[in-house]
């Protein structure tokens, strides 16, 4: 670190949002640096009258220009307060232990640890190293993760787009200690998966949806007890099968899976095997879920529950109508495809689609499908992903849960 950190200037008024601790600082609000700081390195963030306001990481290249550490001015950025901090990122997720072999260790801002992303799998650890400051420390932040976890190695997944726009480049390998196995397998909830997390989406599995896959589990157990019978389920995009196994765990009669991945859909086949779960109530469908749901529709298929879990539609604000568009579309043939009583699990991850947009969204899909539908839970990530009150950006993951009615 450095042992003068150069001081960034902020426009008169634009030291409102830090005054209330959001983390980030955008290229606009500064009104002069004093001095050159490159890339990834800790700069002094004062008001216009020289009023401290934050410790934060500069990134030349983003329009966010600088992430905020910290907001106390006696805090020192050093290896002991990164430590720290880590230490209390893996308290707060012990009580998660009990359900899942899998954990977010670290969420980024929520942590203040802007742009890291720690994932836990069984005995290894994956980052995602997401901005300069990080990037700067990554070295440092490995050696320390082996130290407080314990685990057996570090590997880095700093592939997403999202660097590109900080000037990084994507990089995927072992940082630290042992390489993980080709595939690492993770019990959540009672139901085994394998990860692979060399190659599969965010760093091999949505952690994030456990709360969700342990939702549908408890519907399809309460479908069979009230029912005498097991439900007819529809996962669409069902990557790896994480629903689709909930699904079966809870005693589902039927669940129809649709990806248009055949590699994750194999992976999919293995984790049933792995649990045992009968393979003639399993169907895994390579599609693409447009088609899919048409054509379901028009031959007249119907389910008791369905799971629309897409990919982001949404990578920025300028896809968001174009977002609109396929949420709808998809939720509209999903609630024609639902019997009366039928659940719907409908999600959106793009971060540009708020929670008050994606549900006037969905209700345009209820009115235009013609049905009666009630709202009886909205759906997010984990507990392991807290929302920072100050950071409402860190909400990428909503959804709704819809039960229709007569």
């Amino acid at each position: 670190m450095q042992q003068q950190p150069i001081e960034v200037v902020l426009v008169k008024g634009r030291e409102k949002s830090l005054l209330k601790r959001h983390p980030w600082v955008y290229e606009k609000a500064i009104a002069r640096v004093n001095g050159k700081p490159g890339m990834g390195d800790l700069v002094r963030i004062v008001g216009h009258d020289s009023r401290f306001l934050a410790w934060a990481s500069w990134s030349p290249k983003s329009a966010i220009r600088a992430r905020c550490w910290s907001f106390d001015k006696d805090d020192v950025i050093n290896e002991a307060w990164f430590e720290a901090r880590l230490r209390e990122a893996v308290a707060a997720r012990e009580d998660l232990r009990s359900r899942s072999t899998a954990l977010r260790l670290v969420f980024g801002e929520a942590d203040r640890l802007p742009g890291l992303i720690v994932d836990q799998y069984g005995d290894y650890l994956v980052c995602e190293i997401l901005s300069a400051g990080m990037e700067q420390n990554r070295e440092l932040i490995a050696r320390l993760l082996m130290k407080v976890t314990g685990a057996k190695g570090v590997f880095e997944r700093s592939d997403a787009s999202v660097r590109e726009r900080e000037g990084l480049p994507k990089r995927s390998g072992l940082i630290s200690g042992e390489e993980p196995p080709k595939e690492i397998e993770i019990v959540e909830d009672g139901v085994r998966y394998g990860v692979d997390v060399r190659i599969g989406h965010k760093t091999g599995f949505y952690i994030d949806q456990r709360d969700s896959r342990y939702t549908v589990q408890r519907l399809a157990r309460e479908f069979r007890e009230k029912n005498g019978r097991g439900m007819r389920a529809l996962n669409c995009f069902c990557y790896t099968g994480g629903f689709s196994l909930a699904l079966m765990a809870g005693g589902a009669d039927s669940v129809v899976s649709v990806d248009s991945s055949g590699e994750a859909l194999a992976l999919a086949r293995e984790n049933t095997e792995r649990n045992g779960f009968p393979q003639d109530k399993c169907e895994w469908v390579e599609a693409d879920v447009f088609e899919y749901l048409r054509k379901a529709r028009d031959r007249g298929e119907k389910f008791d529950l369905i799971i629309l879990d897409p990919p982001k539609f949404a990578s920025t604000r300028y896809h968001v109508e174009r977002a609109a568009r396929a949420y709808k579309d998809i939720s509209l043939n999903g609630l024609k495809l639902l019997r009366t009583g039928g659940h719907l699990l409908t999600f959106s991850c793009s971060g540009a689609v708020d929670a008050d947009l994606f549900q006037k969204i969905v209700a345009g899909a209820v009115f235009d499908a013609g049905v009666n539908a009630w709202i009886v839970g909205r759906l997010g990530a984990g507990a392991d992903h807290p929302l920072l009150v100050t950071y409402p950006e860190g909400e990428y993951l909503k959804g709704l849960h819809l039960l229709v009615r007569p």
